[in-house]
């Protein structure tokens, strides 16, 4: 069997945040398909949170799985000084006290285990620093991996670091045997901006694990009937994960409940937004205070995951938020959406990547993020379909095409050809 060593931040026991399914599922999946993962990731003391009773995901990686960790640092927890640091510590981000370490133990994982290929996972931008610093010294195929694009238009803000990113983009595409993104607009975005590369540009989206939503269906199975909705008597609107305060701005939604309700069309007690590990818990208080919306909105803290995918299957409807911003992007928590196929209420760009896979989907996408008269409107007619029974739901073919092996099995596909193709122009060569 073949080897590819796999440079990933967001791994087990690191608790939340999406990107840890699409790594951990490639790492559970690959052997099936001829891969054996290797995994090197940060020290624990990097992660913000992590699961200190070892089940959950951390239980999910195969015990075959060889993982090791390099010392690493959180510039904004470890070397700030009353909450300030250094620009340069935390360029290309503030795990770049990662790079060397992960060098050193990554060449001595090519020299103990002899691996065929390297992948590297964004948005840790210093993961594919990691990828480049070992490509260079082994001359082995490098697979990098772009779950969101680096440097574009706005983004970074702030201009030192915006150049920081287009600085590691430009190596890896000076290097990389192959670049993955997970939009067709991301890839797009890229064969345009680096054309000499286009063809060394693949697309492999993020999916949903059904094994995790058969236990969450599980779960599920053994409430009471009257136990499962999740707020009896009230209609329960869910959205799961992150809050992005700028990017996907949740102001317009909140403005939007005011209006509803001060036309009578909502009212307390019969309808509930909720929010699972908003990480901006602040921010939503603030929302909810500012508009007088308090009584509709229900903040809970971040949970496990198949407690996620169970609190999912039980919403009325799920809440998805996408601005303008991110119109190449599709949050990840979009596919396991579909799956639990649920009525998804999402406010995106119309010609976003968003909307196109929830078309594709057989679902409407209501609105755009920025406009609270728009959404107050799509809201209300979102809800009255919902209570009738006659909100859309996933369409079955879609859904099976989002399961994850799928894109395992397309990965294992990018893996082969770039081990048979010839190293890329420039690329450096075994030291």
């Amino acid at each position: 069997m073949k080897r590819v060593l796999m440079i990933a931040y967001h791994f087990p026991p690191l608790a939340g945040g999406s990107g840890i399914q699409r790594t951990l599922r490639f790492v559970q999946q690959l052997p099936a398909c001829g891969w054996q993962p290797l995994v090197l990731s940060v020290h624990c003391r990097a992660y913000e949170q992590v699961d200190d009773a070892g089940s959950g995901l951390a239980a999910q990686v195969p015990a075959a799985t060889v993982v090791r960790r390099a010392f690493a640092l959180d510039t904004a927890r470890h070397l700030s000084v009353a909450g300030r640091y250094l620009r340069a510590w935390a360029a290309p981000d503030r795990w770049v006290s990662w790079k060397w370490p992960a060098v050193q133990r990554g060449l001595k994982m090519i020299r103990e285990f002899a691996p065929q290929a390297l992948w590297s996972t964004y948005p840790i931008a210093t993961a594919h620093s990691i990828g480049a610093a070992l490509q260079r010294r082994s001359g082995l195929p490098w697979v990098a991996d772009f779950r969101d694009p680096m440097a574009h238009d706005g983004y970074p803000p702030d201009a030192f670091y915006w150049a920081q990113y287009e600085r590691v983009e430009r190596e890896v595409f000076s290097q990389a045997s192959r670049c993955v993104f997970t939009t067709a607009g991301a890839a797009a975005l890229y064969r345009s901006r680096y054309p000499a590369a286009a063809y060394r540009v693949s697309v492999i989206e993020n999916g949903y694990d059904e094994p995790s939503f058969q236990a969450a269906e599980h779960s599920v199975g053994l409430l009471t009937q009257a136990d499962r909705p999740l707020q009896p008597g009230a209609l329960t609107l869910l959205h799961s994960g992150t809050v992005y305060p700028v990017e996907r701005d949740p102001a317009p939604l909140f403005a939007a409940l005011r209006q509803l309700h001060d036309a009578g069309a909502i009212t307390p007690g019969r309808l509930q937004l909720r929010f699972r590990g908003s990480q901006h818990d602040g921010l939503l208080n603030q929302l909810a205070t500012r508009f007088d919306v308090a009584a509709y909105i229900d903040l809970r803290p971040p949970c496990g995951y198949t407690e996620a995918l169970a609190e999912m299957l039980r919403a009325d409807g799920l809440l998805l938020l996408q601005g303008a911003d991110c119109a190449l992007q599709i949050p990840a928590k979009a596919y396991e959406y579909l799956r639990a196929g649920r009525p998804v209420l999402c406010f995106a760009s119309a010609g976003s990547d968003t909307a196109a896979l929830l078309h594709a989907a057989g679902l409407p996408v209501a609105a755009d993020l920025h406009s609270a008269t728009a959404i107050a409107r799509e809201l209300a007619s979102f809800l009255s379909s919902v209570a009738g029974g006659t909100a859309a739901r996933p369409d079955a073919t879609a859904v099976r095409a989002a399961a994850r092996p799928l894109r395992t099995a397309a990965l294992a596909a990018v893996l082969d050809a770039a081990c048979a193709t010839a190293p890329v122009a420039g690329a450096g060569q075994a030291a």
